[in-house]
């Protein structure tokens, strides 16, 4: 374990447990009794807390939720700096995204009815959107370097480029989700990705060796 790497001292860890309490008894009430219904009030009894200890946590309720994925999108954006230049930008973005699948691991129960929120919620969908815009911010740079080095194009052109295939990449991240959710979990997330990546790019090639889901 590298310096960088650190575990985490006892405040910090305290701080995750009771973050993770509240975003638990958050997501229990949203499934029971609706996101617009629940209030801030309610999620703090529920956790056993104060309203003024909430805000400590959360700057909101749909940060609950949503809290987590500019954070995400710090560990996408390193694992893509980290990958080789000559890379195919796909394989990168796929080897980045599966890093962040590895990091989170399998969701739990309570995450998968929070992600479904997520996707039906109207008010939660656009929040989540822009959210996502933060992933770009940090991703397309970052790319767009990439693509000048390996194309030798200028940097107007490059993140144009990069900004095209991380949209495109994002895009196929949500049809992938609400295609998992919407069946029941059935099929590898990965896979389904994969199979979106392919149908944009009019069947081509593999990414990163996997064959795309059927």
């Amino acid at each position: 374990m590298s310096v960088e790497e650190q575990p985490p001292g006892l405040r910090e860890r305290t701080r995750r447990a009771v973050h993770r309490e509240i975003a638990q008894a958050a997501s229990d009430l949203f499934v029971t009794q609706g996101f617009e219904a629940t209030t801030i009030d309610q999620i703090a009894a529920a956790a056993g807390i104060s309203r003024r200890s909430f805000f400590r946590y959360f700057a909101s309720k749909e940060d609950v939720v949503l809290g987590d994925v500019v954070e995400r999108g710090h560990l996408l954006r390193d694992v893509l700096a980290q990958r080789p230049p000559d890379e195919d930008p796909w394989q990168s973005i796929a080897a980045a995204f599966r890093a962040l699948r590895e990091r989170v691991g399998d969701p739990t129960d309570a995450e998968i009815r929070v992600t479904r929120l997520l996707h039906d919620e109207p008010a939660l969908r656009a929040r989540r959107l822009e959210k996502q815009l933060a992933w770009q911010e940090q991703l397309v740079p970052v790319l767009a370097q990439r693509i000048a080095a390996r194309d030798g194009v200028g940097d107007g052109t490059a993140r144009h480029r990069a900004a095209a295939l991380v949209a495109c990449a994002l895009a196929c991240l949500d049809t992938a989700v609400e295609t998992w959710l919407r069946t029941d979990r059935e099929g590898d997330l990965e896979d389904l990705w994969l199979d979106a990546v392919a149908a944009v790019r009019g069947g081509a090639a593999r990414v990163d060796g996997r064959n795309p889901a059927r």
